[in-house]
């Protein structure tokens, strides 16, 4: 078998890579840059843009199965430069599976497809995606996601999977920025911390999306045109979460929470006053952000374990415990440490 893993050379996009070629599959990558861990796994890689449809073709032709997993991610900036990439893209590579036959489509989405205010407690699948969302990165995904679905059929099974604040070794987004946001030993955080969030690991979501091809090419007509939340099913406090990152860091820091209504306020005018000035910032303060790190958001799991046959492959606890492990022997190797630049950490959902 032949697989496309679009974005392989991020964060997740690697994960699946490695796994895919751990089973002995034939695997190739559609990135606008060049990866040498890829390399070094011995993968193919497709240098070109999402928008680009003739590049898209030419990474997707031959190919049995397509696992779409590249997206500008975000919490904040305007809506052109995801609807270029993550709707647009998601229509050509929708486009180029049915031109070039493809029979098993993957889509990695985002639980903050159906984020609202109030946040998210037990959700499941039955979950309509709300009328408005908070910011244009949620926004462009259901809509993604939605065409997704919605190509499912004889000629090409489609499925999305839903993951939610991916980390691990190697995290880009939500670890540094938490660090980062350290400033003289303390952590400024929207409300007290004490709402409930699952996240995922990367080695949990990645298996996630083989668990995913296999099933959907086995049982097309079960699971077709179907979205699954995916994640560790250990929701934990916020701050729990924050503390733990940064021990695993070594940082000790100290929440200080500021008031929620003063938080929600500040992001409604950072909203406004970015706009005004067209900023392009994709991790800028803004309601969307404060408003998943003020409310609940953690998810049933039932669907992926009955039909994907779903269970994390790493729990919570262990998987911290191999983040602390792997950042002590970065720190002793390479003599580094971490950013304590203050900045607004980001949520990568």
């Amino acid at each position: 078998m032949k697989v496309l893993v679009t974005g392989g050379s991020g964060f997740l996009g690697q994960e699946i890579c490695r796994q895919l070629v751990a089973r002995g599959i034939v695997t190739s990558s559609l990135s606008r840059r060049p990866s040498a861990a890829l390399e070094r796994l011995g993968v193919r890689q497709h240098r070109g843009d999402l928008a680009d449809l003739d590049a898209v073709g030419v990474a997707v032709a031959g190919c049995d199965a397509v696992l779409h997993n590249a997206a500008l991610a975000g919490v904040s900036g305007p809506a052109v430069p995801y609807l270029a990439t993550n709707v647009l893209g998601t229509r050509h590579i929708i486009a180029a599976c049915r031109t070039h036959g493809v029979r098993t489509l993957v889509h990695t989405s985002t639980a903050s497809v159906v984020f609202r205010p109030g946040g998210l407690e037990g959700v499941d699948e039955y979950l309509p995606h709300p009328r408005r969302h908070l910011a244009a990165y949620p926004r462009s995904k259901a809509v993604a996601e939605a065409l997704v679905l919605d190509a499912d059929g004889p000629e090409l099974a489609t499925l999305a999977l839903r993951p939610h604040i991916i980390w691990g070794p190697g995290d880009p987004h939500f670890a540094p920025a938490l660090a980062r946001a350290v400033h003289a030993g303390r952590l400024f955080m929207p409300g007290d911390g004490g709402n409930l969030i699952d996240t995922t690991h990367v080695r949990t979501a990645a298996h996630a999306h083989l668990l995913a091809l296999d099933r959907l090419r086995q049982r097309p007509e079960l699971l077709g045109g179907r979205a699954y939340f995916i994640g560790q099913g250990e929701p934990r406090p916020l701050r729990e979460i924050a503390h733990g990152f940064l021990a695993a860091a070594g940082i000790r820091a100290r929440w200080c929470a500021v008031p929620a209504r003063l938080a929600r306020a500040g992001a409604a005018v950072a909203d406004v006053a970015l706009r005004n000035v067209g900023s392009t910032r994709t991790h800028s303060l803004s309601r969307f952000l404060v408003a998943e790190m003020l409310e609940p958001h953690h998810f049933d799991l039932t669907a992926a374990r009955r039909d994907l046959g779903f269970t994390p492959p790493i729990g919570f606890d262990a998987a911290l415990a191999e983040l602390t492990r792997t950042a002590v022997f970065a720190r002793t190797d390479h003599g580094e440490s971490p950013c304590r630049t203050p900045t607004t950490p980001s949520v990568p959902s």
